[in-house]
């Protein structure tokens, strides 16, 4: 187990009054309450601060905890067998636990010893990851998660149990987006809420298309003589094929924009699709299609190098 110095994380010395423990955590709470606050990881940081003034404002599991001893934030230990004879259960194993799971289900044993009713406690809230396909991100999907929960058993400790959560990802889903799905995390005890499940969004890679946001980019391949005539080809979209008009005399990196055409924005509306244009040579030719470039060669009198020798004439005087 990892210890936690939830004094350390409260910025209060370990003889601080209950009071003292409660401002602190106002305090801090309001600076790093991740609706409000643009610090670095304030959402960690938010639910660590919460945690500590979980177990300290509480005298039983202060007590408990101050009687594990002191250590370096995030040093492995062991509750000592005193501690566990007095506040745990014979042959209980305490390696696979984090200490906040540790004193959730301290309080209910606590209660339970003093013969008063078991207070209502919230379950767990839950981190996972939705990878999805971008065709999934562009019209909504329903997915099945296959987590582990938080969940108490008669004693009031937590125990870990597998859980399949089905729940749907709204249209216009983005990359690393953040969703809270409510009351699809752990389940409470004693009447308490169900946690949530704070699901971040994954774009699987597509064969076609990059993402940014909801506008999508795709490169189209053109053949030499499209580029300078001029051409209507089909691209693809996340909603079909549709024509895409090539100007005479196109250039190779040209963005052309599909307005409206890219991943779908929640509500109405999409991004726009940017159609990189690409100049394809063909691979092989025929002698009738090598005859043709060579009389365009000897005819034309284009020069895509004409830089290079102004720039040697300039320099060289």
């Amino acid at each position: 187990m990892k210890y936690k110095d939830y004094y350390n994380i409260l910025g209060v010395s370990r003889t601080a009054s209950e009071e003292e423990i409660k401002k602190a955590y106002r305090k801090l709470a309001r600076k790093f309450h991740p609706d409000v606050s643009k610090e670095l990881n304030a959402e960690e940081r938010f639910k660590e601060v919460s945690e500590a003034y979980e177990t300290l404002r509480d005298s039983e599991k202060r007590a408990a905890y101050d009687r594990l001893g002191n250590y370096q934030q995030g040093q492995d230990f062991q509750p000592s067998p005193e501690w566990s004879q007095q506040f745990g259960s014979g042959g209980f194993s305490f390696e696979d636990f984090d200490l906040a799971d540790l004193f959730a289900g301290l309080a209910g044993r606590g209660q339970g010893r003093r013969g008063g009713p078991s207070s209502a406690m919230p379950g767990q809230d839950l981190e996972a990851t939705a990878r999805i396909t971008l065709e999934e991100a562009h019209r909504g999907a329903e997915i099945n998660l296959d987590l582990v929960t938080q969940e108490y058993d008669n004693s009031g400790f937590p125990r870990r149990t597998p859980r399949r959560i089905k729940t749907r990802i709204p249209k216009g889903a983005t990359e690393g987006q953040r969703l809270r799905i409510p009351g699809k995390g752990g389940a409470g005890k004693n009447g308490g809420r169900d946690g949530d499940l704070y699901l971040t969004v994954e774009l699987l890679p597509h064969p076609l298309f990059r993402v940014s946001g909801h506008d999508l980019s795709l490169d189209v391949p053109i053949a030499p003589w499209e580029a300078v005539l001029g051409a209507e080809v089909q691209a693809p979209t996340l909603d079909g094929a549709v024509r895409l008009k090539i100007p005479a005399g196109t250039r190779s990196g040209q963005k052309l924009r599909l307005t409206n055409r890219g991943l779908s924005k929640p509500g109405s509306g999409a991004g726009d699709l940017f159609a990189i244009i690409q100049i394809v040579i063909p691979p092989v030719v025929n002698d009738h299609e090598r005859t043709l470039f060579k009389q365009l060669a000897e005819s034309s009198n284009f020069d895509p190098r004409e830089h290079f020798r102004q720039e040697v004439t300039n320099g060289g005087g």
